[in-house]
């Protein structure tokens, strides 16, 4: 099976995969929020790059607090008119990754920067959104879960309880899939800004649960792609929208 987290929006890509005739995992962020990298994205369709440029400078400084003022502060009075335009740009988003998906067999949970109840509903015949779920994909029980941590209060967060929660549904699997990693500093930490963004309770399920694998996503820049914890050997399987690459699971 193939495994691919943070599309942000690379859906020809996507598309290239689904046609290899494999089962496919995508571990969330369908949608192209931000890249830090080019300060493309929805957010700069809608609102500029240079808003784009000044709230990344105050993300990646860790001014969270600040970055949401520049916000507040450039929508005030146009709230609904650049709400609407978002709007239009998630929905062809999510018909672009019907498009991509359609006729692949494909398994897909949600990221911080997804509209969990729109994905869900806009995936093509044989694709399955999974949340909470344990599946079996050759021979193997994989158990799936979505959302990202708390940050800027996107659709697609959920908070340590609500992620221990679907986590604890599973039971045990031979292989967790979730969009954010496990709370470990070397799998957790985006080098660009220095952003910690792992989970408490996946790295709970970890130690109790001991999966032989664990695949993740969220990190683009990580520390490292690949750690143990116990028996569990933990991946991120890439940042997709930058390599166009999948991470092919070997048992």
């Amino acid at each position: 099976m193939l495994l691919v987290a943070d599309v942000h929006g690379a859906f020809d890509a996507l598309a290239r995969v689904a046609r290899t005739d494999e089962p496919i995992l995508v571990l969330g962020d369908l949608l192209n929020f931000i890249d830090y990298r080019t300060l493309d994205g929805m957010i700069a369709d809608v609102c500029g790059k240079d808003f784009v440029a000044r709230v990344v400078e105050l993300r990646t400084a860790g001014d969270y607090e600040g970055a949401a003022a520049v916000w507040h502060e450039f929508s005030e009075g146009r709230a609904d008119t650049l709400r609407t335009r978002y709007d239009q740009l998630v929905d062809e988003a999510y018909a672009a990754t019907a498009s991509a998906l359609t006729g692949a067999e494909s398994y897909v949970l949600y990221g911080n920067v997804d509209r969990p109840s729109i994905l869900r509903d806009s995936l093509p015949e044989g694709s399955r959104f999974v949340d909470g779920e344990v599946v079996e994909i050759d021979g193997l029980s994989v158990g799936m879960v979505g959302g990202g941590m708390q940050t800027i209060g996107t659709p697609g967060e959920v908070s340590e309880d609500d992620m221990a929660a679907k986590l604890g549904r599973l039971g045990d699997v031979d292989v967790l899939c979730t969009h954010v990693p496990p709370a470990l500093s070397p799998l957790s930490s985006d080098v660009v800004g220095g952003r910690q963004k792992g989970s408490a309770a996946v790295r709970d399920y970890l130690d109790s649960h001991r999966p032989s694998f664990h695949y993740f996503g969220d990190i683009h820049q990580p520390q490292a792609i690949s750690w143990r914890v116990g028996s569990t050997r933990c991946v991120n399987v890439g940042y997709f929208r930058a390599t166009g690459r999948p991470y092919r699971h070997e048992s």
